[in-house]
């Protein structure tokens, strides 16, 4: 079998989840020995901390957000989409990035420039091309929002990496959230009609401002404090009342289900955190609005996404084990370490930090040991792609 027609190119969830189980459980723990002091990155273009926040949002985060759009984006628009070299090529300079954020202090600056956009500008160059050449065939009007939030991961890392990084951290948490917003809305509807035969309220009324208001806060940055916070509690509210229309009691009876809940909530609650520190210093222990979010609903979420999509788009039934069950209650358990055991028990903050890591590692390291055959076979339904 050529190098290139091998499964795992067949279709971009299979490389990417499988780099994006890598990172999710590397990237945590490198982090806890680079702030516990006991080890370094000297070789590296950035400080600890930039290096921390662009890994877990343009490593690990896009590695997810990529692999689900490239396979996404070809169903909506009905298309073969990017597989074959596209995919080698996409996964190699996501891997030189990587080399290039650890050791590319000591390259030319050329060099590191091209491995730090190398990636990203191609992925969202191809995701772009597909929305875009074959919109008259979309099945989702919405996508328009995809269109304008992709090019705009870019201007996030430049800013997080050579300007302003609270302003790129928060824009390129923003367009997560953004993101996660416009999932959700779609995926919740067919998991609960699934899961319990039940319908949810979808209403434009509510659908519709929520990701306006989702857009417009990726230039938080740019707005008055009062401004950002007065639209970052009415998108909360919004959040609210469509969360007691979705039937979260009836949600919370499967963990699968229910997980996906915990993440719609933990983007709701990071919009508070954001409106409330706007005009008061909370007092909470560590950076929680973000961690909220990162461990909430990037966290939760993502591990529930691969489980799905790597089983249905093999040709296997959704079904979540008690091995993949287990991996989401560790996923839960790093959340409370990290976001909620500190504020109890200040002076467990570096054992929390820790312990999170550590699930993170468990987790992922575990779900790439039970997925990566799947997804370096062809499909079991003899389908192609």
């Amino acid at each position: 079998m050529r190098f290139l027609d091998h499964p795992l190119w067949l279709v971009g969830f299979r490389p990417f989840f499988l780099l994006g189980c890598i990172a999710g459980a590397l990237l945590p723990a490198v982090w806890t020995l680079l702030y516990s002091g006991t080890g370094t990155l000297t070789a590296s273009p950035v400080d600890p901390l930039r290096w921390h926040a662009h890994e877990m949002y343009f490593g690990f985060g896009w590695a997810i957000l990529g692999g689900f759009l490239l396979t996404s984006t070809k169903n909506w628009v009905n298309i073969r989409g990017h597989h074959g070299a596209a995919l080698a090529c996409l996964a190699a300079a996501w891997l030189l990035e990587r080399l290039g954020m650890a050791f590319g202090g000591n390259w030319p600056k050329l060099l590191f420039l091209l491995s730090n956009n190398l990636f990203l500008g191609s992925i969202v160059a191809m995701l772009l091309w597909t929305l875009i050449r074959h919109r008259r065939q979309d099945s989702y009007r919405d996508n328009a929002f995809f269109v304008v939030l992709l090019p705009a991961f870019i201007v996030a890392k430049q800013l997080m990496l050579h300007g302003d990084f609270a302003a790129g951290s928060s824009m390129a948490l923003a367009l997560f959230r953004l993101a996660f917003l416009v999932m959700l809305e779609r995926t919740l509807t067919q998991f609960m009609k699934a899961a319990f035969q039940a319908q949810i309220l979808r209403q434009p009324v509510l659908d519709m401002p929520i990701k306006l208001l989702g857009l417009t806060l990726v230039g938080a940055f740019l707005l008055p404090a009062s401004v950002d916070a007065a639209l970052s509690l009415t998108l909360a509210a919004l959040l609210l009342v469509r969360f007691a229309f979705w039937k979260p009691t009836l949600a919370f009876r499967r963990i699968d289900i229910g997980i996906m809940y915990v993440g719609y909530l933990a983007i709701l609650g990071q919009l508070l955190l954001s409106a409330v520190a706007k005009f008061t210093e909370p007092g909470w222990i560590g950076s929680v609005s973000t961690h909220l979010f990162t461990f909430g609903a990037m966290g939760c979420i993502i591990p529930a996404m691969i489980v799905r999509i790597a089983n249905g788009h093999t040709g296997r039934k959704v079904v979540f084990s008690p091995f993949d069950r287990g991996i989401l209650y560790i996923m839960l358990a790093a959340l409370l370490i990290r976001v909620v055991v500190p504020q109890f028990a200040p002076e467990l903050y570096l054992a929390c930090i820790h312990a999170a890591a550590t699930c993170w590692l468990l987790a992922f390291g575990l779900l790439g040991w039970r997925y990566a055959p799947m997804l370096l076979k062809p499909r079991i339904d003899g389908r192609e792609h």
